[in-house]
This record gives C-alpha cells, sequence and structure tokens, in this order.
C-alpha cells in the first residue's frame, strides 16, 4: 500500500468507510456494494479533474451512496439518536435520514439535522449503532 498513489488510497479509504457504515447497519448486500463502487469510480474521474479535491472524496462517496439508495431502496441511514414518537413518525412520512456534513469538505462527519447533533465521523456508525 505504500507504492498506492494519493488518488487510489483516497479512493480505497472512501470505500472503506462507507462499507463500515452499511455493514453497521446491516445493509451491505452485493447490489449496495455494488453502488458503492459506482460511486468510487464516479469520484476517481472527478478527482483526476480536480486534484485538489482529493480531501473531500469520503463525504462525496457517502453522499452519493446515500443518495442512491434513497432512490432504489430508502433512507440511509437512519437517524438512531432522535426520540420521535410514533405519531410524528408517521406525520413526518417515517424515520429520517443523517446527513454528512461538511457537505464539501475534510473530516466528513454523518449529523442529524433535526437535533443538530454530530452522530458520528463517515465510518464509524459502528460504535453509535452497536455494531462496532
Amino acid at each position: 500500500m505504500e507504492d498506492m498513489n494519493p488518488l487510489e488510497q483516497a479512493l480505497h479509504t472512501a470505500r472503506a468507510l462507507v462499507l463500515a457504515d452499511l455493514a453497521a447497519g446491516d445493509v451491505a448486500r452485493a447490489e449496495i456494494v455494488s453502488l458503492v463502487e459506482d460511486a468510487v469510480s464516479h469520484r476517481r474521474w472527478w478527482v483526476e479533474q480536480w486534484p485538489e479535491g482529493i480531501e473531500f472524496v469520503v463525504g462525496l462517496i457517502a453522499q452519493d451512496v446515500q443518495d442512491a439508495l434513497l432512490e432504489t431502496h430508502g433512507r440511509w441511514p437512519l437517524c438512531p439518536v432522535c426520540g420521535e414518537s410514533r405519531t410524528e413518525l408517521a406525520a413526518e412520512g417515517g424515520p429520517h435520514a443523517l446527513e454528512v456534513e461538511p457537505e464539501l469538505g475534510a473530516d466528513p462527519h454523518w449529523v442529524c439535522g433535526k437535533a443538530a447533533v454530530v452522530v458520528a465521523p463517515v465510518g464509524s456508525l459502528g460504535a453509535v449503532l452497536g455494531a462496532g
């Protein structure tokens, strides 16, 4: 791994962190892992065009996977911190997903926008969900 170029190292790290969060939520099935691979491939091209964006790939890949999952499987990752009642959940259309912040920046975290709290760094949902 020492000989790996910085782009490939960043992409491998991003892949591993997002896969860790998917596994923590018990959703790392083959078709979902394929979404991660698609996001990594797309972001490889993106960083080749804008090398200064290399520090942003973890958060961007997490967002890409989250967006793809919303279209195909539903919200992910669901917020583990809100103590919403079933009535509130029904009125609002169900549980809400965490968001990646910063949207374009280094050191991305999963946050609950409703409670305005940081839940975990991307790649560390297992500690919050009891899977790590």
